[in-house]
């Protein structure tokens, strides 16, 4: 019989005509009841995601933001600066462009005139002004006429003179720096430009200066590659964002030192095997557990961070304690961990991994037991059957090896903030700018903002090596640390 129509009346009838069919009813309610309740909770526990306890940006917290709360814990270090902090202030320039000497007439004492004593000592105080202005270099070439033969000779311009104008190569770097490593969108750069030095600058000079740029940076590009490939540990993250109007991936390979980021039309295997470097890569792969990476024979280490504010959530939205069970093993051991590095130890005493081992499976246990799984369904539909956000974690956590790879090999970190960091600023940018108008332009983007992120890890001035990329001089980064 089909319940699903029945009204208040017809149940009325069927209670006094037939007691099996109303059991029958009473069980099809129930179902219906669990199902509604289990769709309640989900709403709920999306309706409790915040930017502390998931993968949501703080941006999407609105106003309700969560109580300020760090994931990394208390420290027992006090506010402010450290024993030792180096403290920062302007030095004196020991050759400055001008010296204004005040002179002392008479002594304020006195008033006797002191205008022709010797002064016997200067007291010295300087002021640093900032000038922009836009100079102006012109190169003339002779034009002669032979007196033997009276043939007209004219000398050659320079390398790199080729237009009647141009800008040179400082304020190229200029352009590209702004635009690229501040991230000013055009308009408010050649308003900025302009704001400074009075000079009014069009916005595709300063495209034509990018892709300039991009062109004589593909050497270093691919120099910044070949140093990811050979190092211990690369930190892997992806992001969706927009290129002409439609959704695109932007991808990163990082380490401390170096950064390289690529923009594809897909998220997965397709896109990390034409643009990554994991075909070919045979160390440890950081990321954050997307399936996609799982099918790369390298070494492989999972984000800590993710897990921990999934974990907030089982025990914030599901009341499960084996959630901060599991955030407290996992600090835990990163303590000792940094305790074992700061004595100089290279690795964990392998009784110490056994028993952080056994905990960890009492605890996946525990979880378990809380989240069964799903019972199979009647229907056969495709894909994999849907379980709690709380059974996707554990079913993740159950790959041990992966999530403790940091306390097994203390080169690999306990989180992947090195890809996340370098995923926000492109966001960042685009907030700021909009989305990209082109594949081109992403991709200029793309390969500039690489190389300047690895020259700002490595601490090397950006706007000069830009200026030196520009003059055609190959600017390689240094190859990377131990990481």
């Amino acid at each position: 019989m089909n319940f699903q129509n029945l009204t208040q009346e017809d149940i009325v009838k069927l209670g006094e005509t037939s007691s099996e069919l109303m059991g029958a009813l009473i069980l099809y309610l129930w179902d219906e009841n669990q199902i509604l309740k289990q769709r309640v909770k989900e709403l709920e526990d999306r309706l409790n995601l915040n930017s502390r306890n998931s993968g949501k940006p703080p941006s999407s917290d609105g106003y309700k933001k969560p109580n300020p709360k760090s994931l990394r814990g208390k420290s027992d270090k006090q506010s402010g600066g450290q024993y030792g902090h180096k403290a920062h202030q302007l030095p004196l320039n020991e050759n400055p462009d001008h010296v204004i000497i005040h002179a002392l007439d008479i002594c304020k004492k006195c008033h006797f005139s002191l205008k022709n004593t010797l002064p016997i000592d200067e007291k010295i105080r300087q002021v640093l002004d900032f000038i922009a202005k836009i100079e102006t270099t012109e190169h003339r070439v002779q034009v002669k006429i032979c007196p033997k033969c009276q043939h007209q000779n004219q000398a050659s311009f320079p390398t790199g003179i080729d237009y009647k104008t141009q800008y040179g190569e400082s304020t190229k770097a200029i352009f590209s720096y702004l635009n690229i490593q501040q991230l000013l969108p055009l308009k408010r750069l050649t308003e900025t430009i302009q704001d400074l030095t009075g000079h009014s600058v069009s916005q595709g000079a300063i495209v034509h200066a990018n892709e300039e740029l991009h062109k004589k940076l593909a050497h270093s590009e691919e120099q910044i590659k070949q140093q990811l490939l050979a190092s211990h540990v690369v930190h892997f993250d992806e992001s969706g964002i927009r290129v002409n109007g439609k959704l695109n991936w932007i991808h990163t390979a990082c380490t401390p030192e170096l950064t390289y980021y690529f923009i594809h039309s897909k998220r997965g295997k397709v896109a990390m095997d034409e643009g990554s470097i994991l075909l070919d890569y045979t160390g440890t792969a950081m990321h954050d557990g997307l399936a996609s990476y799982r099918t790369y024979k390298c070494g492989h280490a999972l984000c800590n961070q993710h897990h921990h504010r999934e974990l907030i959530a089982v025990v914030e939205n599901d009341q499960q304690t084996w959630g901060q069970l599991m955030i407290d093993l996992l600090y835990d051991i990163k303590k000792n961990k940094e305790k074992r590095i700061s004595a100089g130890f290279t690795q964990m005493e392998p009784d110490t991994i056994a028993g952080y081992e056994a905990k960890y499976r009492t605890i996946l246990d525990i979880g378990l037991a809380k989240n069964p799984p799903p019972p199979p369904t009647v229907e056969k539909k495709k894909g994999r059957v849907k379980q709690s956000k709380a059974k996707n974690l554990l079913d993740r956590l159950e790959n041990r090896q992966a999530v403790l790879a940091f306390m097994y090999n203390f080169q690999v970190p306990f989180t992947n903030n090195v890809a996340e960091q370098s995923i926000r600023m492109i966001k960042t940018m685009q907030k700021i700018s909009g989305s990209f108008r082109s594949k081109k332009g992403a991709d200029t983007f793309c390969r500039i903002r690489g190389f300047v992120s690895t020259l700002r890890k490595q601490e090397l001035p950006i706007l000069k090596k830009i200026q030196d990329v520009f003059a055609s001089k190959h600017v390689i980064p240094a190859p990377p640390l131990i990481n």
